[in-house]
């Protein structure tokens, strides 16, 4: 049985809706989130729920777009179709560069020139949807066109695990990790890689997935130095992140940072900047900017 609730939300509300929703990562059937727009002023929030949603659940919602405190939800019981397709029946393929990023209803629109990754709208953010994913993508096909070569990256913050996939396709023998703090995302990033015939393990040409705030793992201070790291996260995480993301790259290595919005773009290049990181390129999807900084060579590896 599927539930849905649709509220009233802003255009801001909507963007920030895209993002990791970190107050439903500890139920046991979060909801699918989907937002549309009218006429360009009213926009709405539609969650998919698999059960009837409770008060809790009316709260949270309420909680992500404050506009509608005041509004009644609009409850719909939509009988026992699959909620995870119904849900994904507006999600729309992504174009990033040579990457074509897909749900399972458009499998039969593969472009046949073009990388193509199955991810399921769910438990995971990274789908391709969001302007943060898809400027990665184009950031990460930019620097293999410019004739960039990596041995050894990481994807921190991994979601559902496309970045990484992305990468490990573009330079399959290099190394590589891929790590998330919550544990449901690796698990998500686990299936998506059996999806799509991505190897997993610690060898070249494979992906080690690791449950890991940031880069504190024995694991992932092992593998550095680095030559590519990529931290699709927000701006705050990142601004704290900086010292522990530059120091773990390699002289000349290379970073790609999403998840901020226009105004915080600033803050976050000063903060890697001051580690001995210079602006080496930006993608700018809307309000959201991709950063790809370099480490200066005569830093070394902290």
């Amino acid at each position: 049985m599927t539930w849905k609730v649709t509220l009233p939300c802003t255009k801001a509300e909507a963007e920030m809706l895209k993002e990791d929703i970190a107050q439903f990562a500890a139920l046991d059937a979060p909801p699918v989130l989907m937002t549309s727009e009218a006429d360009g002023e009213a926009w709405r929030m539609h969650a998919y729920f698999e059960s009837e949603p409770g008060r809790a659940d009316m709260d949270l919602l309420r909680g992500l777009a404050p506009s509608a405190a005041g509004a009644e939800p609009l409850v719909e019981r939509l009988g026992d179709e699959d909620w995870v397709t119904l849900s994904q029946a507006g999600l729309e393929p992504i174009r990033a560069g040579r990457f074509f990023v897909h749900t399972p209803a458009h499998r039969d629109r593969i472009p046949p020139d073009a990388i193509a990754f199955e991810i399921d709208a769910g438990r995971a953010f990274g789908t391709g949807q969001h302007e943060t994913t898809t400027g990665c993508l184009i950031a990460l096909d930019r620097l293999k066109a410019t004739g960039a070569s990596f041995q050894n990256l990481a994807d921190i913050g991994t979601g559902t695990g496309l970045l990484a996939f992305a990468a490990m396709h573009l330079w399959p023998a290099a190394r590589a990790a891929a790590s998330d703090i919550d544990p449901v995302a690796i698990a998500v990033a686990a299936e998506n890689a059996a999806l799509n015939h991505v190897r997993l393990g610690r060898a070249r040409g494979q992906i080690e997935l690791i449950v890991a705030p940031g880069l504190d793992h024995l694991r992932l201070k092992a593998r550095a130095p680095y030559d590519l790291l990529i931290a699709n996260i927000l701006a705050g995480p990142l601004v704290d992140l900086a010292p522990a993301l530059a120091g773990a790259l390699a002289p000349g290595g290379r970073l790609v940072l999403a998840g901020l919005l226009d105004h915080q773009a600033e803050a976050v290049a000063a903060a890697f900047r001051r580690q001995g990181m210079m602006a080496a390129g930006r993608i700018d999807r809307g309000d959201w900017p991709t950063l790809v900084m370099r480490k200066r060579k005569s830093t070394g590896w902290r």
